[in-house]
């Protein structure tokens, strides 16, 4: 059966609710193992899932670490090559010259989001480290940049693609693949 959803038909749940939170919980364990120094370390939610699932690591860590990470919500928009957008929603709480700033989003596929996130960083300062959080990891880069942290590496077709569903913005944990609509 499809299920109508977004930008694909539905044809294949692939990550459920108790398998998301799993990721995400590796996803932060690894933060912690490679990362001495916790209090140096800002997370860089990606508008829009992105921010979600840095929040969900952000309590991971207070829970198993006991520490607040500061947790900015960056909008690549404005640094996209494929768009022209004049507002800048970036929300970061903290002065990131310095820190070891972990940008976290939900799907790595060509790159080139994360290529207009490291340049929104970089406009804000100079930070001593960047690394990447992705929830999935499709494969097909177009850019050379590659996720430190991946919640599940998922081979793709370019004609699949995968839509990640929170319960923050969708009532549900989720992520499905399927066939692109023509």
């Amino acid at each position: 059966m499809y299920i109508k959803r977004g930008l694909f038909m539905k044809t294949k749940e692939i990550v459920d609710d108790v398998t998301m939170k799993r990721a995400i919980t590796r996803i932060t364990y690894e933060i912690i193992e490679r990362n001495k120094n916790l209090d140096n370390i800002v997370l860089a939610g990606i508008k829009t899932r992105g921010v979600f699932i840095a929040r969900r690591i952000q309590d991971r860590l207070k829970q198993l670490e006991g520490i607040d990470i500061p947790l900015g919500e960056l909008d690549t928009k404005p640094f996209r090559d494929d768009m022209k957008v004049e507002e800048d929603t970036t929300d970061m709480p903290v002065d990131i010259t310095g820190k070891d700033v972990i940008l976290v989003d939900d799907v790595l596929y060509t790159g080139r989001t994360i290529r207009a996130a490291l340049d929104a960083v970089m406009d804000m300062g100079r930070p001593k480290a960047i690394q990447l959080a992705v929830l999935i990891d499709r494969g097909h880069r177009e850019l050379p940049i590659r996720a430190d942290f991946a919640g599940k590496n998922v081979p793709t077709s370019h004609k699949e693609a995968i839509n990640v569903y929170l319960a923050e913005e969708d009532g549900i944990d989720e992520v499905a693949i399927g066939d692109i609509e023509e």
